[in-house]
């Protein structure tokens, strides 16, 4: 069998080596899907009866499988002759097959079927589930075999990062490629590129340098976010050691299936709302939560808390309330009352208005962060209506995050003088 010629952008040149693992990340009009279906005809080339699958987590029809792709590839490459393209595969050389699956569709057993096979590839790989993973990796075992994943990242936490970036794999070659590593970047897509950094900046680095998301999409504090950032208000912010530092948290439980319990560290200096620190935790006891706040030196000489209103109701595991167990923790502690309804709004609202003169540590507030960028409306897609924030993971962050822009208020006035008073950013 001839050997192709394929021009290959320098940037894929590392995957052109056999490995186990192959990955490539990044984002829009890189390239990576028309290296990977490349690839895989020119391995069905060199190896007769080559088996490969190509794999999303979801795939309702072949119309959103990398099908179509591939036999283009296949004409292009003028190597019709050697392929027969079938309704749902693609025979190749040597009795070899190419056909196409979502994971959702199968279970422990289903999955036994791809044993034999020599390549899988996942697209849209930020997509899959933990559970995908650990059904598709040890099932690929033929010698030789080879894994590729070709992703846009969305979420550090998404399973095909925590494994191919986090804690990669023995035998792995993994690249970042973006719409500049693309010697072949399409004309059309250029101005597309431009337009997307002029009007939509929030989303750009996503969208077409293969960076993480930040914001979500219509997301509350979106602008608000991008503005900061732009204006260097997200960076090394440090602690004054004279004031106290104030607590606001939103309320989780006790238990596998509650809520996350959050807290933002901040201390108010003049009209700045300074945020230190960010906590998140699941399913764990007051305990832990104290602990945190000991290990940061968050003591009760030092520092107030801030609770919900639900502060005051009883755990349903322990029966106490957050409220009294803080209390006798010796912390000075504030329920703020139930607003009723509306009250995430005018959370939202406050915070938004705040925005402006807050300043983020990113070290240390990462979590929050990306609660907040996630943070968006809940829509009826039918009626095109709002139907009030969405409550998902993002939601216990945000409430806390409003919660303290709800309870600050603006230094003192001295009520001889309509200016602000010298000691304006003493503590208050």
């Amino acid at each position: 069998m001839s050997v192709l010629q394929i021009p290959t952008a320098e940037v894929f040149v590392p995957l052109l080596e056999p490995a186990r693992y192959k990955g490539a990340y990044g984002g829009r009009g890189s390239g990576k899907s028309h290296f990977f279906a490349e690839m895989l005809i020119d391995d069905a080339m060199r190896n007769d009866g080559l088996r490969a699958v190509c794999i999303r987590e979801v795939q309702k029809s072949l119309k959103e499988s990398a099908k179509r792709l591939i036999e283009d590839k296949i004409r292009s490459l003028n190597v019709s002759q050697h392929f027969e393209i079938q309704n749902e595969q693609i025979k190749t050389p040597g009795d070899g097959v190419i056909i196409f699956q979502g994971m959702q569709d199968h279970t422990s057993e289903s999955i036994k079927s791809l044993e034999g096979f020599d390549r899988a590839w996942c697209e849209e790989s930020q997509t899959l589930s933990s559970r995908s993973l650990q059904l598709l990796r040890p099932t690929i075992r033929k010698d030789s075999s080879e894994l590729w994943f070709s992703w846009n990242p969305r979420r550090e936490i998404d399973p095909v990062d925590q494994m191919l970036r986090v804690k990669m794999p023995t035998n792995s070659v993994v690249v970042n490629s973006n719409w500049s590593d693309n010697p072949w970047f399409p004309n059309v897509l250029k101005q597309e590129r431009l337009d997307c950094l002029y009007t939509n900046p929030d989303q750009y680095d996503h969208i077409w340098e293969g960076g993480y998301v930040t914001v979500a999409e219509g997301a509350y504090f979106a602008r608000h976010l991008a503005d900061a950032r732009h204006e260097k208000r997200i960076g090394r912010i440090p602690r004054d050691p004279l004031m106290t530092v104030k607590l606001f948290c939103d309320i989780g439980g006790t238990g596998t299936f509650s809520d996350a319990f959050t807290i933002w560290a901040a201390q108010f200096v003049g009209h700045e709302i300074r945020v230190l620190n960010y906590y998140e935790a699941v399913g764990q006891p007051v305990d832990e939560h104290l602990y945190w706040m000991r290990e940061n030196d968050y003591l009760p000489g030092n520092a107030e808390i801030w609770l919900p209103h639900d502060g005051r109701t009883g755990d349903r595991v322990f029966d106490v309330s957050y409220e009294s167990v803080l209390i006798q923790a010796g912390y000075n502690v504030t329920v703020v009352d139930n607003r009723g309804k509306g009250a995430a709004m005018a959370r939202v609202a406050a915070a938004r208005s705040l925005f402006p003169s807050i300043y983020f540590n990113e070290a240390t507030c990462k979590g929050g962060l990306d609660a907040l960028g996630w943070y968006h409306e809940k829509k009826d897609e039918n009626r095109n209506i709002g139907l009030g924030p969405e409550h998902d993971w993002s939601s216990h962050g945000a409430d806390a995050f409003g919660l303290m822009c709800t309870a600050y208020y603006p230094p003192r006035r001295n009520h001889h003088r309509s200016e602000l008073e010298p000691e304006e950013t003493e503590d208050y």
